[in-house]
């Protein structure tokens, strides 16, 4: 679950120089766009398909997920896990497991993304360019080739699909130097949906026989 937590919303933060960085202007004009349309919503819903597959080590692997972003709170759901972020603490929720592991919230590494910054991961550790451009479903989606700045990075490169319409993120596929392709799409973006007050907090009382597994 964390290895799969980390590579679905993984992205590279890697403090560098910014005169280190090479930015293709095209790119970073749409990533500008991206950033600038994300940022003038209230809240984001997002459901996605997630695929990690390894040719050469026989893996495959798919499932679906979805999350609902805030600010910096957000509330994460795959492979029957619940990762709710209210701005302190993080809760995870095992239904098989009945416990619920708390955690202050660490931003420990700056080698992956969470899903708050899912939305915004191209500000750092990247240089980036215009690639491919694709008509899907009568969707034009442009990708931006991104090459960590980073050497000691385990990830190739990542390829960021863009609705060029919408100006929404498509798809994401990261490919691994151990040649792991990691592959992120879209089904469902919503935004500015009606959320109660208390949608990010964790309520105890709604998990009465669960074990609290408080760890730090």
């Amino acid at each position: 679950m964390n290895q799969i937590f980390k590579i679905t919303f993984f992205l590279i933060f890697t403090i560098a120089a910014v005169d280190a960085q090479n930015h293709d202007p095209k790119a970073k004009s749409l990533l500008g766009e991206v950033k600038s349309t994300i940022s003038e919503y209230e809240n984001v819903y997002i459901s996605f398909k997630y695929v990690l597959e390894n040719e050469e080590e026989n893996i495959y692997q798919e499932t679906k997920g979805e999350v609902t972003l805030k600010e910096e709170k957000y509330i994460l759901e795959i492979l029957g896990i619940k990762r709710i972020f209210d701005g302190e603490y993080l809760y995870s929720i095992s239904q098989d497991d009945e416990e619920v592991t708390i955690s202050s919230y660490v931003d420990k590494t700056e080698n992956t993304i969470t899903p708050n910054n899912l939305l915004s991961f191209f500000d750092k550790g990247y240089n980036y360019k215009l690639d491919i451009k694709q008509n899907k479903y009568g969707n034009e989606i442009q990708y931006i080739k991104l090459t960590p700045i980073d050497s000691n990075s385990e990830i190739k490169y990542v390829l960021l699909g863009i609705e060029t319409n919408s100006k929404h993120i498509h798809n994401l596929i990261e490919i691994g130097k151990n040649n792991t392709r990691t592959t992120l799409k879209v089904l469902n973006f919503k935004f500015n949906i009606p959320l109660a007050e208390s949608f990010f907090s964790f309520i105890p009382t709604d998990y009465p026989t669960f074990y609290m597994n408080k760890i730090d």
